[in-house]
């Protein structure tokens, strides 16, 4: 099963026209049959998209053991 039908990306942003730098943001991978938290990263502004957009690319592209493989070694402790 692909990971985008096992996981939902969830990202949560402050204010886009005026950002402060030094608020975190938090990106989220849940799990759809559940519910729960499955992976989770505080960001900064400028790291959130690039980040957002690297996770739907390889939700779409990879199963959904493997997705949780690759990407649970750079989860925010």
């Amino acid at each position: 099963m692909r990971a985008n039908r096992a996981y939902e990306l969830k990202v949560h942003r402050e204010g886009r026209l005026f950002r402060p730098s030094e608020r975190l943001e938090h990106i989220e991978v849940l799990e759809i049959d559940t519910g729960e938290i499955v992976l989770f990263w505080d960001t900064r502004p400028r790291e959130t998209g690039k980040l957002a957009r690297a996770l739907r690319a390889d939700l779409a592209q990879l199963e959904a053991p493997a997705f949780l493989a690759k990407w649970r070694q750079y989860q925010s402790p």
